[in-house]
């Protein structure tokens, strides 16, 4: 099947990018011809064809219209089986809510201004889920709430997982860079350890991870991994009386030794339509602290981690103290279990399910 991706510039530094192009080369795997239509260099993904989008320089607020419209030419230009679109762009055959609904973000930040970038963002979001053949969530409660919001026809919302690189991301990796990557940090080695990782901070909630870690015992550290503004949450580890607990190390490209030097991961988020560090942690063999707002939370069960409340320190604090208290060795062990499901394979298998019955759908 000769297929269109539309996506970002997959520039690897994040969860999304890395999931991205595991689904891509899963494709490739399946045997179908992969074009990838994207702003940005070339990712020299194998058997890939990158078609670089052009889009002239606009004012941020109006970006998203700009790209709609020139995905929409570009379209236009040439013959696909299937076009899908991991972006807010109308005239797909299938679109990845990977982001979920905006709408339901700012309601989650108890947004009730709205600027042009947020007008503009609901404008083609409401387009994209009232033309669109399909619409693909990436968790259960993404699904429920397309169609809550956008009154979208519950069979034309399915549901695909993402998948992980379980080679990657595997419970070895711990005896191999456990004890270089912490000493690169700056950590002791018997110090137990929380991770966060993600890029916007305030979304996936690195506030309430710093006011956990003041109410856990002065020998607990965190690891903060992604791009973003540091300079308030510092302020905010200052003020809690943490700062020197916390080690800020920005974007990092091996985001698996990072896994491997912690004993838990927390990502107490406000909005996440997925989030794919919950399956590199887990099958990391590491647990995972998250919130009741995340759609990962789906996967996370008390054997491999805790689901708590959002911007609730105490509970996060809580849950890490009782994942602290079992035994490490088989912690690890359910963690890998499971994640082990969830393949590139399997996700391209559900999108070609769905790629089957909505063409028969199609004109």
């Amino acid at each position: 099947m000769k297929i269109l991706v539309v996506c970002r510039p997959l520039v690897f530094h994040g969860g999304v990018e890395r999931a991205t192009a595991g689904f891509l080369g899963g494709l490739v795997e399946h045997g179908d011809a992969v074009d990838l239509l994207s702003p940005g260099s070339d990712p020299r993904l194998p058997g890939v064809t990158h078609r670089r989008l052009a889009l002239p320089p606009v004012p941020p607020p109006l970006r998203p219209l700009v790209l709609a419209a020139a995905v929409r030419i570009a379209c236009a230009r040439g013959r696909w089986d299937v076009v899908q679109t991991h972006e807010r762009t109308p005239g797909a055959d299938v679109y990845r809510a990977g982001e979920g609904c905006h709408r339901a973000w700012l309601a989650a930040r108890g947004r009730r201004g709205r600027g042009v970038y947020d007008n503009v963002v609901l404008v083609l979001e409401r387009r994209v889920f009232a033309t669109t053949t399909r619409t693909v969530a990436i968790a259960r409660a993404g699904k429920a709430e397309i169609e809550r919001l956008y009154a979208v026809p519950p069979e034309r919302v399915r549901v695909v997982y993402n998948g992980v690189d379980l080679a990657r991301f595997h419970p070895d990796a711990r005896a191999k860079a456990h004890a270089a990557a912490r000493a690169e940090a700056g950590i002791p080695g018997d110090a137990w350890t929380m991770l966060f990782v993600g890029s916007g901070f305030q979304r996936k909630g690195l506030a309430t991870a710093i006011e956990a870690l003041a109410r856990l015992p002065k020998t607990t550290r965190l690891i903060v991994v992604g791009k973003g503004d540091i300079g308030p949450y510092q302020a905010e580890a200052s003020r809690f009386g943490v700062n020197e607990r916390v080690v800020w190390l920005g974007a990092k490209r091996d985001v698996e030794r990072w896994y491997a030097a912690s004993d838990v991961v927390v990502l107490p988020t406000i909005y996440e339509p997925f989030g794919n560090v919950h399956l590199e942690a887990l099958a990391s063999g590491v647990p995972i602290v998250t919130t009741t707002r995340a759609g990962g939370a789906e996967i996370v069960s008390d054997a491999c981690g805790a689901v708590v409340p959002h911007t609730d320190p105490a509970a996060v604090a809580h849950a890490v103290e009782r994942i602290r208290a079992r035994a490490p060795t088989t912690v690890r062990m359910a963690c890998r279990t499971a994640a082990e499901p969830f393949t590139y394979a399997a996700q391209v298998a559900g999108f070609h399910a769905i790629y089957r019955d909505a063409r028969r759908d199609f004109p």
